[in-house]
């Protein structure tokens, strides 16, 4: 951890946009996650990668078994430079690597062995499930899930807009375990890497700033 580098780049940001990242850092969690898959709806996605930058959920996985789309900047409203986007080829491997990252893989489904939002149990570490507009989430995917939820409803209306379902569950989630006496906060280490991470993405020619950096240093 060069903590001199990040002084040196930080001094190329204003005041505000060092202090912006410390406060938005500080709410910050990889303890949940998000999965999408093969969401059609290019909108969709977009406005998702929004709510998880929103809530303060870190990153996201874009599964693009079926449909392989670029995210639309428009709609994340530059919410995708803060936010990391896996993008994964199948729902095995995304479930497979997630698993290994320590996840319960949880899908988003009114089954019937489903948990109400409410009662979602946040001590754990977890990657949220969402699936497509018409189909909801393949077969593997349930089949492959820890846990189910769903969000309840008392209308006519059966289901709800993905991007819409992801807002209300991450707001939910998040504001829970924020309350709870999980330490779901970003270590030290991860604070730094994304720090830097960030203040590199302010700076034109970053690479030749670095590069005097280090040969001022010898």
């Amino acid at each position: 951890m060069d903590q001199d580098l990040l002084t040196y780049l930080q001094s190329f940001l204003t005041e505000r946009r060092v202090q912006l990242f410390d406060k938005v850092l500080r709410e910050r969690t990889t303890h949940f996650t998000v999965a999408v898959e093969d969401v059609y709806q290019l909108h969709n996605t977009s406005a998702v990668i929004r709510s998880c930058e929103s809530f303060g959920v870190q990153e996201l996985h874009v599964i693009e078994e079926v449909n392989a789309k670029r995210i639309d900047r428009e709609i994340a409203m530059g919410a995708q430079k803060w936010v990391d986007v896996a993008r994964h080829n199948s729902a095995s491997s995304c479930i497979k690597s997630l698993r290994e990252q320590g996840y319960k893989i949880v899908a988003t489904s009114p089954h019937k062995d489903a948990y109400r939002l409410e009662e979602f149990d946040v001590t754990e570490k977890a990657a949220i499930f969402f699936g497509r507009e018409t189909e909801g989430l393949s077969d593997l995917v349930m089949e492959e899930a820890d846990d189910f939820i769903y969000i309840p409803m008392v209308g006519f209306t059966e289901s709800l807009n993905i991007s819409v379902s992801a807002a209300i569950t991450l707001q939910h989630i998040m504001t829970k375990l924020k309350s709870s006496a999980v330490d779901w906060r970003f270590s030290e280490q991860e604070l730094f890497d994304k720090k830097i991470a960030w203040t590199r993405k302010m700076i034109k020619d970053v690479e030749r700033i670095e590069q005097r950096y280090l040969d001022e240093r010898g």
